[in-house]
């Protein structure tokens, strides 16, 4: 038990005086001061802890973004004096056409705006329009709501731009897109990330993408690698197909690294597709023990072996192959087939005991035999696509309203419910045990909106 102890000087003594006034001394100048800033210390650490932790899971939400497949995608850069950006790309990412159209001040080309849109439209047959989130999106929102309005089978959608300009002036972007230039590159960037957000954004430094809370004032090497692991963690989860990586997407992969993902490219580039897992042993620099950590999240679709599509490890491939004879399959059968046999059995203690491994393992074979590579992004919500466009004078206190979650900080969650400005769903709003992350799709009911200010407050819809 702590013992308070309090030393006074004796007031016969005659130095007294002197040995308060040291004291004191101690006390203002030393003792109090080192407490403050122990205190504060304590303090400024566990913020940026928690500053981090936000960081991390916006950013993990960010990337856990379901992709909007097979889609061929315009995507457009907005701006206003240069001109909004335009690039088609098809539903693999390869870039069809670029362009730029002056809809807005001070050139005011609208209508010539319209006509460009539609002929690229027609043309590459668009099926989707991603408009970046920056500079003048919300005006260029209008003319692509004009343009979809009259089109049944093309929508748009607004897209988070965060990081694009980085990306563009990055020595991966002119790898990739050399002959043009930074400004269409973005637009490229854009178009991309709704067809596959994981793998877009990958290409960007995490800090760069701002979803984070107070992000330039964390020590920098914690935040570094608090997201390093968040990115690390969601590649790994989802699986990498290693026929189309790039080598930004590569590198997040467990046991590979930059180096090694350069070079996994460079004998992709040199040799062609890679036919099985096994192959991947021929890149230089790439061992057994590499092998043995990366294998199981690396997928390689339509090849020699179709246990190679799935998340089962190759050193498991003897108890996938035994558990299917089982079933008098082999593992060229087709999906229904596997499906339909292996759902006369169940994994058990006992058949696990009989196969060599563990239950767990078992369960896990069972899942990507029926489900090889299943995305586990794909359960998500789907970004919320449109084909009007909404104003703050459309919005009445009582609406409810679907919108997207662009960030969550500590006073509540800022909703994009369709208008120029996010609205606010403030954490008095929220119930307690409802956790909103970055890319969820919510209902919200409006509770105030404040057209001077350009604020929306927002509320959780009444069951």
């Amino acid at each position: 038990v702590y013992k308070r102890q309090v030393y006074r000087p004796d007031r016969r003594s005659p130095l007294a005086e002197q040995l308060q006034q040291a004291i004191n001394d101690a006390a203002q100048r030393l003792l109090l001061p080192a407490i403050k800033r122990d205190i504060r210390n304590r303090l400024t650490e566990k913020a940026e802890s928690h500053a981090i932790s936000v960081f991390a899971r916006n950013l993990r939400g960010l990337l856990s973004q379901p992709p909007l497949a097979d889609h061929t995608v315009m995507a457009i850069d907005p701006a206003y004096r240069t001109g909004c950006k335009i690039a088609v790309v098809d539903p693999t990412g390869k870039l069809l056409a670029i362009d730029t159209i002056y809809p807005h001040q001070p050139q005011r080309k609208w209508s010539d705006s319209l006509k460009t849109l539609l002929l690229l439209v027609k043309r590459h047959k668009v099926t989707l329009i991603a408009i970046g989130n920056g500079t003048a999106s919300r005006e260029t929102e209008k003319l692509v709501a004009e343009l979809t309005s009259k089109l049944e089978s093309v929508s748009y959608l607004i897209v988070n731009e965060a990081g694009a300009s980085v990306y563009s002036a990055s020595k991966l972007a002119r790898a990739e897109l050399p002959d043009l230039d930074v400004s269409l590159r973005g637009a490229v960037s854009i178009g991309r990330r709704v067809l596959d957000p994981l793998a877009e954004l990958v290409k960007i430094d995490p800090k760069s993408i701002g979803v984070g809370l107070y992000q330039h004032d964390v020590n920098q090497k914690r935040l570094s690698e608090s997201l390093h692991g968040v990115v690390e963690s969601v590649v790994n989860q989802v699986g990498v197909d290693v026929n189309t990586a790039s080598p930004a997407l590569l590198a997040y992969v467990s046991g590979i690294g930059p180096k090694l993902s350069e070079r996994i490219v460079a004998y992709r580039d040199k040799n062609g597709r890679f036919p099985d897992r096994h192959t991947l042993l021929e890149v230089n620099g790439l061992g057994s023990k590499a092998f043995e950590q990366s294998a199981g999240f690396l997928r390689i679709r339509d090849g020699d072996n179709p246990l190679d599509a799935g998340a089962i490890h190759p050193e498991s491939y003897g108890i996938a192959t035994a558990l299917l004879q089982r079933v008098k399959l082999s593992p060229e059968a087709s999906l229904t087939d596997r499906d339909a046999a292996l759902s006369q059995i169940s994994p058990t203690a006992e058949l696990a005991a009989e196969l060599g491994t563990g239950l767990p393992t078992l369960e896990d074979i069972f899942e990507q035999l029926v489900r090889p590579g299943r995305d586990p992004r794909a359960d998500l919500p789907h970004p919320i696509l449109r084909k009007d466009v909404l104003s703050m004078a459309d919005l009445q206190p009582g609406m409810i309203l679907t919108g997207t979650v662009r960030n969550v900080v500590d006073f509540g969650a800022f909703i994009d419910i369709g208008v120029k400005q996010d609205g606010l769903l403030h954490r008095s709003q929220i119930p307690r045990r409802q956790h909103l992350v970055v890319g969820d799709v919510q209902e919200v009911s409006i509770l105030k909106v404040d057209a001077e200010r350009g604020r929306i407050s927002l509320g959780w819809p009444k069951e």
